[in-house]
Parts: structure tokens; C-alpha cells; sequence
């Protein structure tokens, strides 16, 4: 089932915390996300995949379209719901991301995007995804750059996140739970973005942000905007390529 079809017939309520498809003010959001499952979606080629965090379900329904079989997991009971009934090629189960309900060595790929960052015990969570992956299997993380999202703080902006991340800081936490970092990027935007944001004076992530702080409505030239991302427009480049200190969310492969 499509993003479009399953967000048009069941959407879950837009609360800040997590990001929906089909919101036309959300699209931005949603497409930046989407564009990290694409970009990792054949490291799941033939897997049995746990996404721990599945959020809304979108991602894992994307994973399921190569992986073998996904288990979507989230402590939400509203939103489980919502993706055993939205998403049927993706297994739901409810339970705590603080002591996953897998058995040792039972999957081959835990994808975690754009969750870490809401976890208070963020050590102990990765030590419970390396207990559930196969010896050799794969970690894949998203998480937003604490050097660009919030900027010159020492807590996050964004009220849903407990602790947000550097490059070398989310680098360290893998390997202190013994994991081998076998990719480390980030992700930011592209040519047609960077464009965008030229036309918008600045940067259509702070355009947002000045309509969601003021109140006041959105221009039709930022809703036309927003509204015409696609993922395709970001772009995920490796350490080697590019100062990961300056991407927007940070993107790591590591193996067990």
C-alpha cells in the first residue's frame, strides 16, 4: 500500500513528536525523512527487519517492498494500531524500545531514523539492538545534527527530543555498544532545494519555523514551496565527501 493511499484513508494527528504523509504543510518533513528510507532501503534486500520507533509506519511499509520480512515496533498503542491496519505488509508489535521484545540474534537489520534523538537511554537502547541482530547484522540510523538543529544550545529546540547528536558524538555511542561504523554521513539538501531556499530569502526550514512560532498564515509561495519537495531534492553524502558537522540529520550503517 502507498504512503499516499494509507495517510489519505487512516491518518494518525499531526502532534509534533512524529511525521505524517499526506499533510500538505508537512511535506517537507515527510520527504526528508522518506528520502533516508530510500537512500537505506537495500541494506534490507532479503532481511528480516526490526524498525524499532516505526512511528506513523510509513518507513517500515517502504522497507517491506525489499526486505523479507518487517517488524514494526512502537510503544504507542494508538499508532501500532494504526499500522497494523494501514500497513498489512508490516508486522506490528507494541512494546518499549528500552528492552526490545526480540530474541537474541533473531533479526538481521534494526532501522532506527529519527528516533534516537527522543530516547533518554540512548547506550542501553543500542546495546538492545546489538543483543537482537544476527552476528554481522546491520544497524541503520538517521538522527537530526544537534550542530544544525540547535544551533548553539545545549538542549534541544524541539520539544519531543531528549538529546540530540554530533557526528562524532552519535559515532562514539555505536561504538561503545560494539558496533562496527561502517558508514557515517549526512544528509542535506540538493541542487534544486538549495534553490528554494535562495528564492525564499533564506531557508525553507526557517520559514517554517517563522510561520509555526508567529501564527501567522502560510504565504502561497512558501505552501507552493513546501508542498513540491520531493526526496529526491536531498541529497546523503559520506564523511569522506562532505563536513558531516554541517548536514541536517546525520545517517549511520553499523555492523554487529
Amino acid at each position: 500500500m502507498s504512503t499516499e493511499t494509507a495517510g489519505a484513508a487512516d491518518k494518525l494527528p499531526l502532534t509534533g513528536e512524529r511525521t505524517v504523509p499526506g499533510i500538505a504543510e508537512e511535506n517537507y518533513w515527510f520527504r526528508r525523512h522518506e528520502a533516508a528510507y530510500l537512500n537505506l532501503a537495500h541494506h534490507c534486500a532479503g532481511a528480516v527487519v526490526l524498525e524499532a520507533g516505526c512511528g506513523e509506519g510509513y518507513g517500515a511499509d517502504l522497507l517491506a517492498g525489499t526486505a523479507r520480512q518487517v517488524i514494526g515496533l512502537d510503544y504507542d498503542a494508538y499508532t501500532a494500531a494504526h499500522v497494523a491496519k494501514a500497513y498489512p505488509a508490516v508486522r506490528t508489535v507494541r512494546g518499549n524500545l528500552a528492552a526490545l521484545p526480540v530474541r537474541t540474534g533473531a533479526v538481521d537489520v534494526v532501522a532506527n531514523l529519527q528516533v534516537i534523538e527522543h530516547l533518554w537511554d540512548q547506550e542501553g537502547f543500542l546495546l538492545e539492538c546489538h543483543r537482537v541482530l544476527r552476528p554481522g547484522g546491520l544497524l541503520l540510523v538517521t538522527t537530526p545534527n544537534r550542530i544544525t538543529f540547535s544551533p548553539g544550545r545545549d538542549t534541544p529546540l524541539n520539544p519531543f527530543h531528549t538529546r540530540e547528536l554530533a557526528g562524532g558524538e552519535l559515532a562514539g555511542l555505536l561504538r561503545d555498544a560494539g558496533f562496527t561504523v561502517e558508514f557515517l554521513g549526512g544528509l542535506a539538501h540538493g541542487p534544486r532545494l538549495r534553490g528554494l531556499d535562495a528564492a525564499l530569502g533564506g531557508s525553507i526550514i526557517d520559514a517554517q519555523l517563522e510561520v509555526a512560532v508567529s501564527g501567522e498564515p502560510w504565504s502561497a509561495q512558501l505552501l507552493d514551496a513546501v508542498t513540491s519537495v520531493a526526496s529526491a531534492d536531498f541529497e546523503i553524502t559520506s564523511a569522506d565527501d562532505v563536513d558531516v558537522d554541517a548536514s541536517l540529520d546525520l545517517v549511520a550503517v553499523a555492523r554487529a
